[in-house]
């Protein structure tokens, strides 16, 4: 058991020093990271798409790269927004690691990039221990998933910056209750904003940008208070690694 303890942190240790490194040199070249977590289905996609219409509406430069087990589905409807992207296949990998992010950049990332948009992989417990170098990090869920997410994943949204809860507009179809999810939200993270956002009719789209945008630009970042608990780990907003959720990621077993 010490055994696996031991090489897990040796694996999140290696990847913070990457995180450092990237974030290092995309804010050399004036480029933030949105590192955007959540279940398969929670209409991340949808809404990201609306964001990057949104983003070259206002003439802001941005990227978006999408993770994923298999198929190049997501990134083909991101790129109708006709911003830059390029899917990133895991062959099996229930996450991305921030070496990895950085190799796929390589010769990719468009010079002048003010945001890139990084879809994770569609998971809420690996992606959750492994920082990419972000500037913002969000939790997603929809209002299909039930109120109770965040308290079944307190590090995916114990550790977000921000949250975004998709597909308001059947909020009431699905008796939504947003009282209660916003009471979870703050129980595992006190004081951070959650966002209702609806990608089908507009409600809050554009606004995911503008926190992006801000954060790029040096406004306070919402600090969680599990980040401020546990060991800072090189992250500009510190990320923890060790809650007990995770300890399955070493497995990197499919979602």
């Amino acid at each position: 058991m010490c055994r696996v303890v031991d090489l897990r942190r040796a694996v999140l240790a290696k990847n913070d020093a990457s995180a450092h490194e990237l974030r290092a040199h995309l804010a050399g070249r004036g480029t933030a990271v949105v590192n955007l977590l959540s279940s398969p289905g929670s209409g991340k996609t949808a809404l990201l798409e609306r964001e990057l219409l949104r983003a070259r509406e206002r003439s802001v430069p941005v990227a978006a790269l999408s993770a994923d087990l298999a198929t190049e589905n997501d990134a083909a409807r991101l790129a109708r927004s006709g911003v830059p992207v390029k899917q990133v296949l895991t062959d099996g990998l229930c996450h991305l690691e921030a070496g990895m992010l950085a190799g796929h950049l390589e010769g990719w990332l468009p010079d002048g990039t003010r945001l890139l948009f990084v879809e994770n992989v569609g998971n809420l417990v690996c992606p959750a221990s492994y920082d990419l170098g972000e500037t913002l990090r969000v939790a997603l869920a929809s209002v299909t998933e039930g109120e109770d997410k965040p308290l079944k994943y307190p590090t995916a949204f114990g550790l977000a910056h921000l949250v975004v809860v998709t597909k308001t507009d059947i909020a009431q179809a699905v008796e939504f209750d947003e009282d209660a999810f916003r009471a979870n939200v703050e129980q595992v993270n006190p004081g951070v904003e959650v966002i209702l956002t609806s990608a089908r009719r507009g409600q809050g789209v554009g606004a995911l940008l503008d926190r992006a945008l801000a954060a790029a630009d040096g406004a306070p970042v919402h600090a969680p208070v599990m980040a401020r608990s546990q060991p800072h780990h090189g992250h500009g907003h510190g990320h923890a690694h060790a809650h007990p959720e995770a300890a399955g990621t070493m497995a990197h077993t499919h979602p």
